[in-house]
């Protein structure tokens, strides 16, 4: 079997304009700024234009990271976008973003795995192309989350935003690119951060509109549990398998959820903060974006070396986890 080292070739990200503080949101609901960035580290968040669906984001997001990667959208054989929030249930808005693209030699499929789907991805992408099949895959984290939010609900909206974030992996040379990885699910938890219908389960009807379940609904302190277990326990698992101790990761790219969860794994690490990357502030939880997006900005403030131990560890609805460890190759 073939066996090629894997690696992230570029990467790009797409915010949209319009920003809504913690401010405008205490004339929506009841909350305050202060209650905001105390609980959650959230100070600001973007929200994509009425025009503007989770692929016109995806779009310019895969753009940006074809343009670092040197690539060119012909030369992608697969496409695989993390979203909870296409474009329409079909069909996928991978293969919208295809079309979008010209990217007219590639596949493409949706993978939903809630905010974890972009490291989900990721894994995946990498087998495909460690064993041969493919060459070139872009993944993308994007998300219109304002879109299935219900802005009267003070637990959920304060917490959400848009954005879009995109990586071009492919063969990258010996000793660098993705070391180990780590996956798992804990389905049982999955009524903890769910839109209750629009599925087969619970189709469409007056009584689900009237009911606002076709929203995201979310059982914050039972999510904020699993999150502080999972995230510093994957992110272990990833180094141990990778044969490294702590003190050797160069950075952390955590899922932008919580302050307060970011800090807890980064404790639980040993990692000081200046090993951690942290944007939640200026865009909340854009769940599937989060983590590309905040591998983008890492590169362009220059966080990121070629050589750099870094770790990717997520969560999300599912409930699902996912970490990476890499040694970074750019």
């Amino acid at each position: 079997m073939i066996k090629l080292n894997v690696g992230y070739l570029g990467v790009g990200c797409y915010i949209p304009e319009k920003v809504v503080t913690n401010k405008d949101l205490e004339k929506m609901v009841d909350t305050t700024d202060e209650w905001i960035v105390e609980r959650s580290g959230i100070r600001e968040r973007h929200v994509a234009a009425p025009e503007q669906a989770t692929s016109d984001l995806a779009f310019i997001a895969a753009n940006n990271a074809l343009k670092d990667a040197g690539i060119t959208a012909d030369q992608i054989d697969l496409i695989i976008v993390a979203t909870e929030s296409p474009d329409t249930k079909f069909p996928s808005t991978a293969c919208i973003l295809q079309d979008k693209l010209g990217a007219t030699h590639a596949a493409a499929f949706d993978l939903a795995a809630g905010c974890t789907g972009f490291v989900y991805s990721s894994i995946v992408a990498s087998q495909m192309i460690a064993t041969g099949l493919y060459k070139y895959v872009l993944v993308v984290g994007a998300e219109a989350l304002s879109r299935i939010l219900n802005w009267k609900d003070r637990n959920t909206c304060i917490l959400f935003g848009d954005g879009a974030g995109a990586a071009v992996m492919g063969p990258v040379e010996d000793g660098y690119g993705i070391i180990s990885v780590d996956m798992g699910a804990e389905g049982s938890g999955g009524k903890y951060l769910d839109m209750p219908a629009g599925g087969s389960r619970r189709p469409a009807s007056h009584e689900t509109v009237d009911n606002m379940e076709h929203f995201i609904h979310m059982n914050g302190k039972e999510v904020f549990k699993f999150a502080i277990k999972v995230m510093g326990r994957s992110a272990s698992k990833v180094i141990a398998k990778a044969g490294l101790k702590n003190e050797d990761i160069d950075l952390l790219i955590p899922h932008q959820a919580n302050i307060r969860i970011i800090d807890s794994a980064a404790k639980r690490l040993g990692l000081p903060v200046e090993k951690v990357m942290i944007n939640i502030e200026k865009y909340g939880n854009t769940s599937a974006a989060c983590i590309p997006i905040a591998m983008t900005e890492a590169q362009a403030a220059g966080r990121l070396h070629k050589g750099d131990n870094v770790v990717l560890v997520g969560f999300g609805a599912g409930l699902t986890w996912a970490s990476i460890l890499m040694k970074w190759n750019k």
